[in-house]
């Protein structure tokens, strides 16, 4: 309960946790907790609400993972 929505799998062993959302929707203190303790471990979590902002992610990873 509480972990995010999707696991991201990227080339060189990078992973990233992202929590989808309904526009303006925000996550529950369990989810928040739970991206917490994902972070202190030193992985990337996010909360991400709408189809602009994913595309806009993926086209950071792109940029600075060169992927």
């Amino acid at each position: 309960t509480g972990v995010p929505d999707r696991l991201v799998c990227l080339p060189g062993g990078r992973v990233v946790f992202v929590e989808l959302k309904a526009p303006g929707k925000k996550p529950t203190a369990l989810q928040l907790s739970q991206q917490r303790k994902l972070a202190e471990l030193g992985f990337l979590t996010l909360n991400l609400d709408s189809k602009q902002k994913i595309d806009a992610e993926i086209a950071i990873w792109k940029e600075v993972w060169k992927l």
